[in-house]
């Protein structure tokens, strides 16, 4: 049977009363992973293997050492995957290949990959095989261009936006 957690406590990062009583009370753990933690419905399970249904409204994002209670007064306390990215980088400048940069966020945004530019690097959320989308970029051939990856710790996770233009009204 799926306990469900609906109860928003605080973060034990942030608030040590609920930090200690966490250490004095028996708790439950899930690992979530960065894109399950802005959803309002999750369903996971504990390290230790019970279902847990967890509800929370979409305009907030869970983060790590957050604790909820369920219906029956159990503790859950959250943990984030680490999230691994896609890394476009550039050996030289792009003076010279503008039209194949637009090409490439064309294609990025017409595949609905999320992208964050940061640091003079394209940042892209691997929301399918990691393989298909380092193939679709490489077709461009964009001289210079580096396809890395990072692994990004709860606290460096990437917040991508999914922007959906066919849900907006005009």
């Amino acid at each position: 049977m799926t306990e469900l957690a609906h109860i928003y406590l605080g973060n034990i990062l942030s608030n040590e009363k609920l930090g200690k009583r966490i250490i004095s009370e028996p708790y439950l753990e899930v690992s979530l992973s960065p894109t399950d933690k802005g959803k309002g419905r999750i369903h996971t399970q504990t390290h230790c293997g019970l279902e847990i249904g967890i509800i929370k409204s979409r305009d907030w994002s869970l983060q790590e050492g957050d604790v909820l209670k369920t219906i029956q007064g159990q503790l859950i306390l959250i943990h984030l995957q680490p999230q691994k990215v896609m890394v476009l980088s550039f050996t030289q400048l792009m003076c010279d290949s503008p039209l194949s940069l637009i090409h490439l966020g064309h294609t990025l945004g017409n595949h609905h990959w999320p992208i964050i530019v940061q640091d003079n690097k394209i940042y892209v959320q691997l929301s399918l095989d990691e393989s298909v989308i380092e193939h679709t970029i490489s077709h461009f051939k964009i001289p210079g261009l580096i396809i890395d990856y990072e692994w990004r710790l709860s606290d460096q996770i990437l917040n991508f936006t999914e922007v959906n233009h066919h849900d907006q009204d005009g």
